[in-house]
């Protein structure tokens, strides 16, 4: 990837900016490894493998990248990556260089998901004690090894509603939520307009009995009346770094 003149907003070292700060672009492709990969002989497909390791590299100053497990648990994918950076442009160039190995050669780009981190829309109209428990709720320590993207579209009606309506609707779906904000751990991405989606909404957490019982209560909610799509895929996966999933496609 050629060196652009403008210097990005975060460096390498900013991660954490680039996973909480709005204004980021997020870009979720999800990745079936092709059956001919297998009949390859284990040293060029750890040759291969060990391709991927330099294009992680390459772009380590523009993009910082999260990788998911779904082999086992997802019959459509095998594995799917989570790219943030402060220009869509930099998430492009990184797909398409992981593309271009030759391990990329043997992937199917099954699903792609664009969207983009903004301030929270309804939190500030909330009561003041609902406020608080949104913003002061620090989720349990400790590894959270599942993750889950839900993709999810809106119906018309949902956008044409005033804005007082949606922010009732919304005040009920944060309080089913909350007794699950210790333990499932949640971020969402702004969709419209860059994909056929309005919302993609990523979970963390190492309880998906109560990640379960989350989603059930959302069903519940008059706010979920409004969700023309809500899965369809849904990705459940383990978080694992690149290099054990590299290795795992190795074997």
């Amino acid at each position: 990837m050629a060196v652009l003149a403008a210097q990005p907003a975060f460096a390498a070292a900013d991660r954490e900016k680039l996973l909480t700060e709005p204004g980021v672009y997020g870009t979720f492709a999800v990745f079936k490894v092709d059956e001919t990969w297998w009949k390859l002989d284990k040293a060029t497909r750890t040759f291969a493998a060990a391709e991927v390791k330099v294009v992680f590299q390459k772009h380590t100053e523009r993009v910082t990248v999260d990788t998911y497990l779904l082999r086992g648990l997802m019959e459509q994918a095998d594995f799917f990556v989570r790219v943030h950076s402060t220009e869509m442009l930099h998430n492009q160039n990184f797909l398409v260089d992981l593309m271009g190995t030759r391990l990329g050669k043997y992937l199917v780009n099954t699903y792609t998901f664009n969207g983009i981190t903004k301030p929270p829309n309804y939190v500030p109209g909330f009561p003041e004690d609902l406020q608080k428990v949104v913003k002061t709720t620090v989720p349990d320590p400790g590894p959270k090894p599942y993750a889950i993207v839900v993709p999810v579209r809106k119906d018309a009606e949902w956008w044409l509603m005033p804005q007082d309506g949606r922010n009732a609707m919304m005040k009920e779906h944060t309080e089913a939520a909350v007794p699950y904000l210790k333990t499932v751990k949640r971020k969402l991405y702004h969709a419209s307009g860059l994909d056929d989606l309005d919302f993609i909404t990523y979970f963390e957490t190492a309880k998906l009995d109560d990640f379960n019982n989350l989603i059930i209560a959302l069903e519940r909610v008059k706010e979920n009346r409004h969700n023309k799509q809500f899965g369809g895929p849904t990705l459940l996966g383990t978080i694992r770094p690149m290099e054990e999933i590299l290795e795992i496609l190795a074997r």
